[in-house]
C-alpha cells in the first residue's frame, strides 16, 4: 500500500472516522469456486475503472471446474492494484485480503505482509472447515493473526438478515454474499455503488427478485461498513493522471477479439475465425460471436486441426482469417500451420499460452511456448512470431499481426499468455482515423498471371478470391515451383523456395519499429522480456534505477524477426539478462543468434513475476555478475 505523502492525511468525516489518501492498493478477494470471486473482483474493477484510477488485475483460479468445496484445491482468488499513477502490475502482494473462508485464508495468508488488512468471514469459520485446511478453529482468537489487522464480519448472517424478508431459498441468499464483500469495500476505498446496481438490472433483467437481493445485499455491506466501530480508517485513491478520451476496461482475450475486428474492417474485409475451446483461449471465440453484424463469421470446429483447416480455407476465398489455441491445440495444429506456410496464405495463429507440458496447468499463466511458435513445424517453416505486453496492448497486436500477414502473405503467430488474457486494464479507445488502413490488394489481371511471381520488396504472392475468372490455380501442401505454382520436385527449387519463403520473413525487419528500451542505451545491465513480463519488468527498473543502477529494460514485441536494434543494445551493456516464465527459451534464442553470454531470470510455477523477487535477483547478480539469477 502506497500512501501519498503530498495528500493531506486524517481528515476527519462527520463521523468521527479519518479518511487517508493513497497512491495506489493492492486488494485479493479469495473464496471457495463457488463462491464469486472472480465476478467480485470483476464489479470492482469496472467501478474503479470508472472513478478514474489507472489498474490492473490477476483472476487466479482452480482448474477443476468444480474443486471439493472449502478445500485449498478450490482456492479462487482475484487480485486488482490501482492507484493514482501508472500501475504495471497487480501488486506483488495484497494490501487488503477479503477471505471468505478458512482455506481462503490459509492459502493467501504467506503473500501478506505485516500490517495488512484482513477481512475474514466468521461464519465460514467452523470446525469442519477448519479441520478441512488442517487450520485450529481458533485461528481468529490466538496469535497467529496478530500481525495483521483483522475485521470480523459475519458476512453470511449479514447476508441472510439483508434478505430477512426475501422469498429466496437460503441457498439462494448465501449465494449474494459476495456481494455483501464487494459492498464493503466500496465503502472503504470510496467507490459507488451505481454502476453495479445498474450491472445487477441489466444482468437480471428476466429475474428482478435476484437483482433486488443481489442491491439489498450490497447496500447492506456498504452500510455495515458505515455503522460498525471497527473500521476507524477509510482511503481515498485518486484519479490517475490520464490522456483525454473515451476509456472502457478489457481483458486480453477481449482486446484481441475487438483488435481482430478492428483490423478486418481496416482492410476492408470480412473477419472468420475457425477455433476450437481451449482454456484459456476460448473467450476470444465467445467475443467474436457477437460481433456478426461487423462481417464477423466463427465457426466453432469439431477439434483443433479442422479450426485451422477452415481458416485457411477461408485465407484462400479471401477473408482475413485467424485461428486460436493454447500450447495443447498449437501442437495439433502443427501440420496445417506448415500447409499454410506452403500456400503463403496470410493467416494468424493466436497462442494463449497456458502451464505445460500435455494438459499441465490450464488456468495458470506460462511462456513455455516461444520455441514451440518458432521452430514447432516439420521442415524449414519460418513465419512472423509477435507477441502482446499487455491486456490492451492484445489490440494493437492484433491488427499488427493481420497487417503483417496480408502485406506479406505469411502465416502469423500471435503470442499472448494466461495472464494477459485473463487480466484486465484501461484502454483507451482510439478514435477511427487514427488506426492506419492495412491496404490489401487482390490480383484481378489475368495477363501474365502467376500465383508465385513474388513482389519485388517483401517478396509476397498475389492473393486471388477464388473464382475470380481467369485466374483459377491450384495450391497444396506439395513443393511449389517459383513463379508458376506447380508442383516441383527439382532439389535446385525446394532449395530456393525454402530461402524465398525465409528471406521473405526476415524481410519484415525492415518494416517493425525498433524494440522499446527503458531507460539508458548503455550501462551496467540489461533485463530483456517479451510478453506478458512487460509490466514486471518495467516497474522492477524504475525501482532499481531510483536506487541508482544502471539498468535498463529492452522489451520485445517482434520476437521474429528481431528489431534491428536488439544486437547494438545487447553489446551495449556489461550483463544482459533474459526474464521469462520458462526455463530459458528466449536466451536460448538470443545465446544462438548473436552469439552473446545472456543470463536467465527463469520462473515456471504457473504464477507471473513479482517486482520485488526481480530487484532482488538483479541486484544480486550486479553484486556477482557470475551468478544465475534463477528463481
Amino acid at each position: 500500500m502506497s500512501t501519498d505523502t503530498s495528500s493531506p492525511m486524517g481528515d476527519p468525516e462527520s463521523n468521527g472516522r479519518s479518511v487517508e489518501s493513497l497512491e495506489t492498493v493492492a486488494i485479493r478477494f479469495a473464496g471457495d469456486s463457488g463462491d464469486g470471486m472472480q465476478l467480485t473482483g470483476t464489479q470492482f474493477t469496472s467501478t474503479t475503472a470508472i472513478v478514474g484510477n489507472d489498474l490492473a488485475t490477476f483472476p487466479d483460479y482452480p482448474a477443476e471446474i468444480r474443486a471439493p468445496a472449502g478445500t485449498v484445491a478450490g482456492v479462487s482468488g482475484f487480485q486488482i492494484q490501482f492507484g493514482s499513477l501508472d500501475i504495471h502490475t497487480p501488486g506483488d502482494r495484497p494490501d487488503v485480503l477479503v477471505a471468505m473462508n478458512p482455506a481462503a485464508l490459509k492459502v493467501n495468508l504467506p503473500t501478506l505482509e505485516p500490517g495488512a488488512m484482513i477481512f475474514v468471514n466468521t461464519d465460514a469459520f467452523d470446525a469442519r472447515s477448519c479441520e478441512k485446511v488442517d487450520m485450529p478453529e481458533t485461528v481468529l482468537e490466538d496469535d497467529t493473526l496478530h500481525a495483521f489487522r483483522v475485521f470480523k464480519v459475519p458476512f453470511t448472517t449479514l447476508t441472510r438478515g439483508a434478505l430477512e424478508e426475501s422469498a429466496l431459498t437460503t441457498r439462494e441468499k448465501d449465494r449474494c454474499k459476495n456481494f455483501l464483500a464487494l459492498g464493503l469495500m466500496y465503502f472503504v476505498f470510496g467507490r459507488p455503488l451505481e454502476h453495479t446496481e445498474k450491472w445487477l438490472d441489466q444482468k437480471f433483467a428476466k429475474k428482478p427478485d435476484m437483482a433486488d437481493a443481489n442491491k439489498r445485499v450490497l447496500r447492506a455491506g456498504f452500510n455495515y461498513g458505515v455503522t460498525t466501530e471497527t473500521i476507524a480508517t477509510t482511503y481515498k485513491v485518486a484519479p490517475a493522471p490520464i490522456k483525454p478520451g473515451t476509456y472502457r476496461q478489457v481483458t486480453g482475450n477481449t482486446a484481441t477479439a475487438i483488435g481482430f475486428v478492428a483490423a478486418a474492417k481496416l482492410a476492408d474485409n470480412d473477419l472468420f475465425l475457425g477455433s476450437y475451446p481451449i482454456t484459456p483461449a476460448s473467450d476470444i471465440l465467445h467475443e467474436l460471436s457477437k460481433y456478426k453484424h461487423f462481417g464477423v463469421r466463427t465457426f466453432q470446429a469439431e477439434d483443433e486441426i479442422a479450426g485451422i483447416a477452415s481458416a485457411i480455407g477461408a485465407a484462400f476465398g479471401g477473408s482475413i482469417s485467424i485461428t486460436t489455441t493454447s500450447g495443447p491445440g498449437l501442437a495439433l495444429k502443427g501440420e496445417a500451420i506448415g500447409l499454410a506456410i506452403m500456400t503463403e496464405l496470410p493467416l494468424v495463429i493466436v497462442n494463449v499460452q497456458r502451464g505445460g507440458p500435455s494438459t499441465g496447468l490450464p488456468t495458470k499463466t506460462e511462456q513455455s511456448d516461444l520455441l514451440q511458435a518458432m521452430y514447432g513445424r516439420n521442415g524449414e517453416a519460418p513465419m512472423p512470431v509477435v507477441a502482446a505486453a499487455t491486456p490492451a496492448d492484445c489490440f494493437d497486436t492484433a491488427i499488427e499481426c493481420v497487417r503483417l500477414a496480408t502485406k506479406y502473405m505469411t502465416p502469423v503467430m500471435m503470442l499472448t499468455d494466461g495472464y494477459i488474457a485473463n487480466g484486465a486494464e484501461p484502454w483507451r479507445v482510439p478514435d477511427v482515423e487514427e488506426l492506419p488502413k492495412i491496404p490489401v490488394q487482390f490480383r484481378t489481371e489475368v495477363e501474365d498471371f502467376k500465383p508465385y511471381e513474388r513482389d519485388v520488396v517483401t517478396l509476397a504472392r498475389p492473393w486471388v478470391k477464388v473464382g475470380t475468372p481467369g485466374l483459377e490455380h491450384r495450391i497444396g501442401g506439395l513443393e511449389k515451383a517459383e513463379g508458376s505454382g506447380n508442383v516441383s520436385y527439382d532439389p535446385g527449387n525446394h532449395e530456393h523456395m525454402i530461402r524465398r519463403r525465409a528471406e521473405k520473413v526476415d524481410r519484415i525487419a525492415n518494416d517493425i519499429p525498433d524494440a522499446e528500451v527503458i531507460g539508458d542505451t548503455q550501462g551496467d545491465l540489461l533485463i530483456v522480456g517479451w510478453g506478458g513480463t512487460y509490466g514486471a519488468l518495467r516497474a522492477a527498473t524504475t525501482v532499481l534505477r531510483k536506487r541508482g543502477h544502471k539498468v535498463s529494460h529492452m522489451h520485445l514485441r517482434h520476437v521474429h524477426p528481431m528489431p534491428k536494434n536488439v544486437e547494438p543494445m545487447l553489446r551495449s551493456f556489461g550483463t544482459v539478462v533474459a526474464a521469462e516464465l520458462n526455463l530459458g527459451q528466449l536466451r536460448h534464442i538470443l545465446r544462438e543468434r548473436f552469439l552473446v553470454d545472456v543470463k536467465g531470470l527463469n520462473k515456471v510455477q504457473g504464477q507471473p513475476f513479482m517486482v520485488s523477487e526481480i530487484v532482488s535477483k538483479i541486484e544480486a547478480l550486479l553484486g556477482s555478475p557470475s551468478q544465475e539469477a534463477v528463481l
